[in-house]
């Protein structure tokens, strides 16, 4: 009974932690600063007026005023992972399966790229025997955050401020009027723009007002919008169709144990392709000076390592991930050879780390086999097309 307390107040305080960092993250993301605390720290650990200097001036550093309206991303991003998880709990507890309540992960680090969480998880803490409930358990949790996700981008592009908003973000803007994109974007450099998927796109096109649809830049300063793309993002990963993924428990419930661990290897394999796709080209390694060129085969060889690491659990001969490995940097220099202009997302490369090194490519095998009815067939393709439309190639551009 003890236990069981000491657990609920971790979950509690865990939750609230997580409310606090992840409106901090919204407030962060909507007015493009940092709070005022986090310079005064920069400023003691510095220990002088003098080293004010060297720290950027906040012209408008965020307090209290802002940290309030951060609720705006906060409540909506919050409340779509509550009910992902909450959709995973609920069937589990039909099913009769023992899980606890979610464990939310606070992530906070005072610069406007994190999103204050990185995310949260139920732990089961019995052993799942059957096909089907591995597959009912891991549906329910995307669909139910799925739908939420739908209500908040609906929400979002149908009460889009007027055009003007945008002067509250950057009131340098306001002197360019309506006009500014011409004027403010000659130096590009740094700006983010959210990779389309196609949801988002849907949405954009044919919900919102056109005539207060933002630039494309300036998308993550509005919060619902924001919310609403983050959560399309973590859904499509939590639905890749591989290992103890959400999508590796729905594939394996569609087709089985067998199948499944001959395709999940060759999507994993195929996922990590993509995001490592144009780091190493053959013309890098024909320019610049011999220092350059032993930098760039050290790199590569690294890079070779992370990918031995990632893929060595997928046989019990260690040499096949090695062999894995090079065949996928020798075809990943041919197409960069081919068609330069052609590059991955190296920003997946560490959730191909994660899941190759700790949540594992295969998926536990289970005693009870039988094949899914109909209904449930429907629901797991209809998971894999919600997989397709709301998965970016892209998520994050930034612009160099």
């Amino acid at each position: 009974m003890q236990s069981s307390t000491r657990t609920y107040i971790i979950q509690a305080i865990l939750f609230i932690v997580t409310v606090i960092t992840t409106t901090m993250a919204g407030a962060e993301w909507m007015f493009g600063n940092i709070f005022s605390f986090v310079y005064d720290f920069a400023y003691f650990l510095m220990g002088s007026n003098a080293a004010k200097a060297e720290v950027p001036e906040a012209a408008k550093a965020l307090g209290w005023s802002q940290f309030m309206q951060g609720f705006q991303f906060s409540i909506p991003f919050l409340a779509i992972l509550t009910i992902h998880e909450f959709g995973h709990y609920f069937v589990a507890k039909m099913h009769q399966v023992k899980v606890t309540l979610p464990y939310y992960i606070p992530f906070w680090f005072g610069i406007s790229n994190s999103i204050g969480t990185m995310g949260a998880f139920i732990r089961i803490k019995s052993v799942v025997r059957s096909r089907l409930v591995f597959f009912d358990i891991g549906i329910a949790g995307p669909l139910a955050g799925f739908i939420a996700a739908l209500v908040v981008l609906w929400y979002g592009f149908t009460h889009l401020p007027p055009p003007e908003y945008i002067f509250t973000i950057h009131p340098e803007y306001a002197r360019y009027g309506l006009s500014y994109p011409q004027f403010v974007y000659e130096n590009s450099a740094g700006n983010i723009a959210l990779g389309d998927n196609i949801l988002f796109w849907l949405f954009k096109t044919y919900i919102a007002d056109p005539a207060r649809l933002p630039h494309a830049y300036e998308m993550i300063h509005y919060p619902y919008i924001f919310a609403g793309y983050l959560a399309l993002f973590f859904t499509s990963l939590n639905l890749i169709p591989i290992g103890q993924l959400d999508g590796g428990h729905i594939l394996y419930g569609l087709i089985g144990k067998k199948k499944f661990n001959v395709i999940a290897p060759v999507l994993f394999g195929i996922f990590a392709f993509y995001a490592g796709l144009g780091l190493f080209r053959t013309d890098s390694f024909a320019i610049g000076s011999d220092q350059i060129f032993y930098e760039r085969l050290f790199y590569l060889a690294m890079y070779i390592y992370f990918l031995y690491i990632c893929f060595r659990r997928v046989s019990d001969n260690p040499s096949t991930g090695l062999m894995i490995s090079l065949i996928i940097v020798v075809g990943q220099f041919a197409v960069s050879y081919i068609r330069p202009d052609w590059d991955g997302s190296s920003g997946f490369l560490p959730f191909v780390f994660i899941l190759g090194r700790f949540l594992g490519i295969k998926h536990p095998e289970t005693d009870e086999n039988a094949p899914l009815d109909a209904p449930r067939v429907i629901l797991g393709i209809c998971a894999l097309i919600i997989f397709v439309i709301s998965f970016s190639p892209t998520p994050f551009i930034i612009i160099e």
